[in-house]
């Protein structure tokens, strides 16, 4: 929002030819602005309180051509769905569909908290579904909402609090409180509710840069929101030994698994996300007959869903996480994988565009098909006090199995931490309890260096 001092006015004018025949002209920064009305004391008595505004030393916004205490005012009039709606307008085409995808669920969670107490919504489901479909998916506003959505965000806009009452404590507790609750009443995982909190905080922040707020309403305000298990749990882990089992019981899965033997190998012994292996191309790997290879990962594949992305494609191609658009990250491998791998390429080939891992009709890697796999493989080769500990539950947990071992053995945490592609704090957070193994490993090892010194010094005491 841009305000200015630079204000000038014109006299009043007189047009007989329109229906509202008396114009207010002025001047912000050298933008024109105008009101008209239908009889000349209306407009005189409009350009005497601009201009009283203008002598007071009020700032003007250039975008309204309104002084700072009407833009103010009008600003606190507007509803929080209207905000919501001006936000998405506002970020939707400098954002990839999958983070559209995200903020719309966030603000389709809030936004029916921030109601009339009195008329709290009776049909949540209906209501959520309208707002994450179509009130916050801005590619969806090329047709109107179908007739059951058109009533409840109807309803919605007769009953959405205005933005001068969130900045009441007790408002902004009671939302908060909903992004903690699926819509059936349910906790939500605190994950989530952590990252809907974030998207709706960016929201207030935004509307503060705009003028709705002279300070985010949610700084401040006392609420616990709930305990996220950052760390990794070591029982969820799996040692060497059984990764090299769960692999093995891949490979000799019937249908796509021997495809997807070396997809899972990336995320182990490359410590590889889902989304990078997925995208990984032939270009990118250098794998010699012998020793170590190199992959030198470029980016990322997500799935967005085609209701969210411009082009309608289902999967968005993303730089590396948290990286510049064209960054790059090179991950030595193990022989090991650098063997699987080649035998990969040389029983399936690569699609057209270089990709390694693909589904039967050369698309890519779908991510229920590979979690259906993993499961399969799990139920096939893990004992059931292994299921009971949720070993490996997901496949994702193969990348902190692979971390977890660079860790175990010995590996300098700085280069653990570059070659997974996170920083050093988000490591030392999520592996803490692996950092203390490797540490007491450290230890072990000082420790009897420090004793075959002091052997030296006796020896040499002896002599």
């Amino acid at each position: 929002m841009a305000m200015s001092y630079r204000v000038r006015f014109w006299d009043t004018r007189e047009r007989p030819d329109r229906r509202k025949g008396f114009e207010v002209r002025w001047t912000v920064d050298g933008r024109e602005k105008s009101e008209s009305f239908l009889t000349k004391g209306l407009a005189e008595s409009r350009r005497s309180q601009l201009v009283t505004a203008a002598r007071n030393g009020e700032p003007f916004d250039t975008r309204t051509g309104l002084p700072a205490s009407e833009l103010r005012a009008l600003k606190q009039r507007t509803t929080w769905y209207d905000l919501a709606r001006e936000y998405i307008e506002q970020r939707w085409d400098r954002t990839p569909g999958n983070t559209r995808r995200t903020l719309a669920d966030a603000l389709a969670t809030i936004t029916p908290a921030f109601v009339e107490p009195e008329h709290m919504s009776r049909a949540p489901r209906e209501l959520r579904r309208a707002l994450y479909s179509w009130a916050f998916n801005k590619k969806a506003w090329r047709e109107d909402p179908p007739g059951e959505w058109q009533v409840a965000l109807d309803w919605l806009q007769r009953h959405s609090l205005s933005v001068s009452e969130l900045t009441e404590p007790d408002v902004l507790r009671r939302g908060l409180d909903a992004l903690c609750r699926k819509v059936d009443g349910a906790t939500a995982a605190a994950t989530t509710a952590k990252r809907k909190k974030a998207a709706v905080n960016e929201v207030f922040g935004v509307a503060v840069e705009r003028g709705y707020f002279t300070q985010n309403p949610m700084s401040g305000l006392r609420w616990s929101a709930p305990e996220v298990a950052d760390e990794v749990d070591p029982d969820c882990v799996p040692n060497p030994a059984q990764v090299g089992r769960l692999l093995a019981a891949v490979r000799v899965l019937p249908g796509r698994g021997p495809h997807l033997y070396a997809f899972f190998g990336c995320m182990y012994y490359a410590a590889m996300r889902p989304a990078e292996a997925i995208h990984l191309q032939k270009s990118q790997c250098r794998l010699p007959a012998t020793g170590w290879g190199l992959l030198n990962l470029k980016g990322g594949v997500v799935t967005a869903g085609k209701e969210w992305t411009n082009n309608g494609a289902v999967h968005e191609v993303h730089s590396l996480k948290r990286r510049a658009a064209k960054a790059t990250r090179p991950v030595p491998i193990p022989p090991v994988l650098v063997r699987m791998l080649r035998e990969h390429i040389e029983s399936f080939g690569v699609a057209p565009d270089g990709r390694l891992f693909r589904n039967g009709a050369g698309n890519y890697v779908d991510t229920s098909a590979y979690n259906i796999t993993w499961g399969r493989a799990r139920e096939a080769t893990l004992t059931l006090d292994e299921l009971a500990l949720e070993l490996a539950k997901r496949p994702y947990d193969l990348r902190h199995a692979g971390i977890s071992f660079w860790l175990a053995s010995g590996v300098d945490p700085a280069e653990c931490a570059r070659r997974a592609g996170q920083s050093i704090q988000v490591l030392f957070r999520y592996y803490a309890k692996f950092l203390a193994e490797a540490r007491n490993h450290a230890n072990s090892l000082i420790e009897e260096s420090m004793r075959r010194w002091e052997g030296q010094d006796r020896s040499a005491e002896d002599t």
